[in-house]
């Protein structure tokens, strides 16, 4: 089957990182229905969406200029790492025009920016701890959304963030022990164990998160080594993100 021109762009242009999805939009739609969407809420998304693909680009030109023979091979990513940057500074500037703080939540996601940045320099994106550090700002949105909408933080909002931080960094292992680590036995007892901590954890926040949690630890404890494909185990966390979004819309 032939790959027409644009689609073949697209594909150089959009991070094929199927993952990180669910980790970029439900923390930003939990943080507008829990804290009230608003029309800043429109600019913000493409904002963050953009934001990730820049960051994306600049992890993969880094990577590449270290390793590649292929002097094309970098260069196929500054396109796409100008275009996704002057976009997310055009949209972004009036949004940060608004609200100033915004900046600062910028300012706060470096550093664990600066941490991915030095794993894909060394070419070690898949490690686990990249995995953790990416999942920490991209649980922050929620409280950039939520304080978008509602003007302030409060109990509420802390808590649906550590819900979500719990949630990612599991899945982070979870993920691995189905994929590049399944025949791994101290990378699914570690999962496991790490669920089940985790249903105590987010139970004691919150009584309403005990059931999705249960859910999570029990998909962590029975699925892993059962040779599950790829494409199950990725529509299966896009309906474990899906009932996480709706437990965290509901807390009281």
């Amino acid at each position: 089957m032939t790959i027409s021109p644009a689609r073949r762009a697209l594909r150089r242009w959009i991070p094929q990182q199927h993952g990180a999805w669910a980790m970029l939009v439900v923390p930003f739609l939990a943080g507008g229905l829990l804290g009230g969407f608003t029309a800043r809420h429109a600019l913000l998304l493409p904002v963050w969406l953009l934001a990730y693909g820049t960051a994306y680009h600049a992890q993969q030109y880094v990577r590449l200029r270290r390793l590649s023979r292929n002097p094309r091979a970098p260069r196929r990513h500054l396109a796409p790492l100008a275009g996704f940057g002057a976009a997310c500074a055009a949209l972004g500037a009036p949004l940060a025009a608004g609200r100033p703080w915004l900046l600062v939540a910028a300012l706060c996601a470096a550093p664990f920016f600066a941490v991915n940045m030095f794993h894909a320099y060394r070419n070690n994106e898949r490690s686990l701890l990249n995995g953790i550090v990416a999942v920490i700002p991209a649980c922050g949105m929620l409280l950039v959304s939520y304080r978008l909408g509602s003007g302030a933080l409060d109990s509420t909002v802390w808590t649906a963030t550590a819900a979500c931080l719990l949630y990612f960094t599991g899945t982070v292992l979870y993920v691995k022990t189905m994929i590049r680590e399944r025949a791994s036995r101290p990378y699914r007892v570690a999962s496991a164990v790490y669920h089940g901590v985790a249903v105590v954890a987010a139970t004691t926040m919150d009584p309403w998160l005990a059931p999705v949690f249960t859910l999570f630890f029990v998909r962590a404890v029975t699925l892993p080594a059962r040779g599950v494909r790829v494409g199950v185990v990725g529509a299966l966390e896009v309906l474990c993100s899906a009932l996480l979004l709706v437990s965290l819309a509901a807390l009281p």
